[in-house]
């Protein structure tokens, strides 16, 4: 069939446009075949649909209201052709959380969508998760008309013009629709920040109520596509070269491994082998190296491991990959007592520079790695890396014998729950052993539940685990498993999330039955903050407003809602493992509650083994930080 030309001007509408899209086999096919290589006009709002379907975004997860009807009106005629999709939530938190999961589980890069103001707010919140675990999506807020008519209803109420144009530019990088022919250059600064190389992030476009239906006249062949970043590496080996010189001149190497290392695992692996390194990883790099390898010292830092921390005390020489050093993860700057000098392997340029005394490796960590460790790889055994590889051994048995003492605990008598229940520990433990069996996704979001989760954890292959550390957002776990049901290909996770964190996003519940959410959210309910109350009892000695006296019946709330599974996980493991297989085998959305024990029994949680500079600990990590080198 013959098509007609592109359907534009004010003779025609989006439906027609949508139409004759659909006809031609989507916007990239018709511009494949020459078919769009003259100027068009259109609508504003619809050019940014099609500027973003250039980049691959179809994907749209909405809370419409009057600054945003224009964009739901061509989404509507666009989703009507097949031409993309969206899906309604009830909050802007948990909507944004989910856009989040979608790019960074399934790497397919939405676009959020919220009205002017108060919701705008909520989802720019909650787009912290995406900025600190370095994930790109699109945010598309409603803002302010540009003609200063008045007040805008639920815009700041600040007689300053562009106030949200300066909170999102501080928030991350932001662009403002303020007249239709600004569009290219906002899409171009979009598509940058979102697919950027080695730190995307959330990209904040701002569209004016007034210039949203306004028409503009361009060629959609020239809307920015995608960009492509090519592997970046030293240009010549000689810091290589001085790198595998520092790495064979030290006995006691460390590796410390952070979220930029997750795509480079193989070879991280052969690096760490060659180089004759014990590894420590950041609670977002589990499984980079596999848990079972025994080089690996499993988490370290201010909630570390025994193992993680020790490395970390005793190393001489650092090599960091892909870290930001994030002050817990690097016991706000006095983790590396003993290292006089690090070799630091970064895309980032101003990261690769963290510490002093440093070779700076700048580019891909996979690329770079891989390049060092060929470089190292034959050397002659040396007997000093012999000797520390062996105490890292003892010391990793050492971890690994406390932690299944304290993740085997029977159940305790709990004051709040007047009986015996099970350990956080223990259920955790239990959990991620069925999710392994299983191939579920495990996610966390903030609180005692991840804290004792990362060091739980026995991931063999990045990926396995997504854990919300960068942000410490309360409400990411159960708002991430509502990614399963917009992904094309979504996975059966289980969200571990505590009684504080569930109920920052409890309309969860809603939205992953009316999207088709197959998956499973572990309640584990001490009734309080526990990672709070530790930090509190250790600093303090007691807690305080950490706590309540309201009593939830988690599984009446959850079966409230049609098309739920809320069950019991019990106080005992046969009754948790049996609530868990029930909820797999569920099609949909379930959730399994746990009492859990909170108190002064040592099986209560995993302890911290690192420093943090908080409370009353300042001013002692504060001179040891003086005293540090690097």
């Amino acid at each position: 069939m013959t098509l007609p030309a592109f359907p534009d001007g004010p003779a025609h509408t989006a439906a027609d446009r949508a139409a004759w899209l659909r006809a031609a086999g989507g916007l990239k096919a018709a511009i494949d075949g020459d078919r769009l290589g003259t100027p068009v006009t259109l609508p504003l709002v619809e050019a940014l649909v099609l500027g973003l379907m250039r980049q691959g975004v179809t994907k749209y997860l909405a809370i419409f209201g009057h600054g945003s009807t224009a964009l739901a009106d061509v989404l509507d005629t666009y989703e009507a052709e097949g031409l993309v999709r969206c899906w309604q939530f009830r909050n802007e938190v948990e909507m944004a959380h989910a856009g989040t999961a979608l790019s960074w589980v399934y790497g397919e890069v939405g676009a959020v969508v919220t009205s002017i103001g108060p919701g705008a707010f909520q989802a720019m919140a909650a787009s912290l998760a995406a900025s600190s675990n370095g994930v790109g999506l699109y945010h598309l807020y409603g803002d302010e008309t540009t003609q200063g008519e008045g007040y805008n209803m639920q815009q700041v109420p600040k007689p300053a013009q562009g106030v949200f144009a300066q909170i999102t530019s501080l928030m991350g990088s932001a662009y403002t629709l303020h007249t239709p022919g600004a569009l290219r250059d906002g899409l171009r600064k979009g598509a940058t920040c979102v697919f950027h190389p080695w730190r995307p992030g959330p990209f904040y476009m701002n569209l004016p109520l007034n210039t949203q239906p306004a028409p503009v006249t361009l060629r959609l062949d020239a809307l920015p596509d995608r960009p492509v970043f090519p592997a970046l590496a030293p240009a010549d080996d000689s810091p290589l070269r001085a790198a595998a010189d520092a790495i064979r001149a030290a006995g006691k190497v460390a590796i410390k491994l952070g979220g930029g290392s997750r795509t480079a695992a193989d070879a991280v692996r052969k690096l760490t082998e060659a180089a004759g390194a014990l590894v420590v990883s950041s609670p977002g790099a589990s499984g980079v190296l596999p848990a079972n390898h025994p080089q690996n010292m499993c988490v370290g830092g201010s909630k570390g491991s025994i193992s993680g921390n020790w490395a970390m005390e005793e190393a001489e020489l650092l090599v960091v990959i892909g870290s930001r050093a994030v002050c817990q993860a690097d016991c706000s700057g006095i983790g590396w007592p003993k290292v006089r000098h690090v070799v630091n392997i970064n895309a980032d340029p101003i990261d690769v520079q963290h510490y002093n005394n440093t070779i700076a490796l700048t580019g891909d960590a996979s690329v770079v790695a891989g390049r060092l460790a060929g470089m190292l790889a034959g050397d002659e055994p040396d007997p000093r890396k012999t000797a520390w590889l062996d105490a890292g051994r003892a010391k990793r048995a050492e971890w690994d014998g406390f932690l299944t003492r304290q993740a085997s605990s029977p159940p305790l008598f709990d004051m709040v729950w007047q009986k015996p229940v099970l350990t956080q520990p223990r259920v955790i433990r239990l959990a991620a052993d069925f999710c392994r069996r299983h191939g579920a996704l495990k996610f966390f979001d903030a609180g005692d539940v991840q804290a004792n989760g990362f060091q739980i954890v026995e991931d063999q292959a990045p990926f396995e685990t997504f854990t919300e550390t960068g942000a410490s957002y309360m409400g990411f776990a159960v708002s991430a498993l509502l990614a399963s049901g917009i992904a094309d290909k979504g996975r059966y996770g289980i969200a571990f999330t505590g009684d504080g964190s569930f109920m920052m996003n409890p309309q969860v519940l809603i939205d992953g039955v009316e999207h088709g959410v197959h998956g499973t959210i572990l309640l584990l309910d001490n009734r309080r903050m526990a990672a709070i109350s530790h930090l509190q009892h250790a600093q303090y000695g007691r807690d305080f407003r950490t706590n309540d006296g309201v009593a939830v019946d988690y599984v009446a709330l959850a079966g409230a809602v049609s098309g739920v599974r809320a069950l019991s996980g019990g106080e005992d493991e046969t009754s948790l493992m049996a609530a868990l297989e029930e909820a797999h085998v569920w099609p949909g959305l379930s959730l399994v509650h746990v009492p859990v024990y909170f108190g002064e029994d040592p099986a209560v949680g995993l302890g911290a083994y690192g420093q943090w500079n908080v409370g009353n600990w300042v001013d002692d990590v504060q001179r040891q930080y003086a005293r540090t080198l690097i």
